[in-house]
């Protein structure tokens, strides 16, 4: 019998993650290198993403660039593919929050938080799908969020475009499962990262997070490596168009 643990290697895998110079992104990255995975790193900020590679080593490129440009995509597809071939593994995890209440959001917010949430992964996978389909095996993972399914305050583009995550999970699934492509999507509780660096730099409002919980505290960015494992590798082969919430019961109170 196969030793259950090599479910989880990715030794001969490449992964592309988006959004890695911070947060859940660079943590995607380093769990997935950690399991063996080869890792193309892709953000628009050239600094972190040079730090992240060289913590990883030379199993590791990074390619700077804005996901949400969509005429730029090919390019930017071939930058991905150069250094270990087409990938195996793609992470969506670039994303913005604008935070504007509904009475105050702009067509340029609207537009940017679409564009970066939810086009760019359907565009960016619909690249790359061709060479994972002639392979017969890939890996897609989005983030989705509490508000994929919970209204929060200054959240409305942010929140149509996480429910629009979730629905896309399951598109993309129906789509392309049949030829060894599994769609999930994570959906990530309060985690410390920029995006969230508000609501951890107030302490009240931390608390009260973690309260409401079911474990009795907020996110830390390891919490994530066993789920993102599982949904890059072979141990999730009958494993798509779901969405996990990685939240410590969050949404279960």
């Amino acid at each position: 019998m196969a030793d259950p643990r090599s479910l989880f290697n990715l030794a001969g895998k490449t992964a592309c993650i988006t959004g890695a110079s911070s947060g859940l992104g660079r943590q995607a990255a380093l769990a997935l290198a950690g399991a063996g995975a080869s890792v193309i790193v892709v953000a628009r900020r050239k600094d972190p993403l040079g730090q992240l590679t060289s913590k990883i080593g030379e199993q590791s490129a990074f390619v700077v660039a804005d996901v949400a440009a969509r005429d730029q995509l090919d390019q930017l597809v071939d930058a991905i593919c150069t250094p270990f071939g087409s990938p195996d593994i793609l992470v969506h995890a670039a994303g913005v929050n604008t935070r504007q209440v509904a009475d105050d959001v702009t067509a340029e917010g609207w537009d940017q938080t679409l564009a970066l949430n939810l086009s760019a992964p359907f565009f960016l996978s619909q690249k790359l799908v061709p060479a994972m389909r002639g392979k017969g095996w890939g890996r897609i993972l989005h983030f989705a969020s509490l508000q994929s399914s919970r209204a929060f305050p200054g959240g409305i583009a942010y929140g149509a475009t996480k429910a629009g995550i979730a629905q896309l999970t399951r598109a993309m699934a129906e789509a392309w499962s049949q030829y060894g492509i599994t769609t999930n999507a994570i959906g990530p509780g309060f985690f410390p990262t920029e995006l969230t660096q508000a609501v951890f730099d107030d302490e009240v409002r931390s608390a009260r997070n973690a309260e409401q919980t079911c474990v009795g505290r907020n996110g830390r960015l390891e919490d994530l490596n066993g789920p993102l494992l599982f949904l890059c590798s072979e141990a999730s082969s009958y494993v798509t168009g779901q969405l996990l919430m990685v939240d410590g019961g969050f949404t279960a109170k």
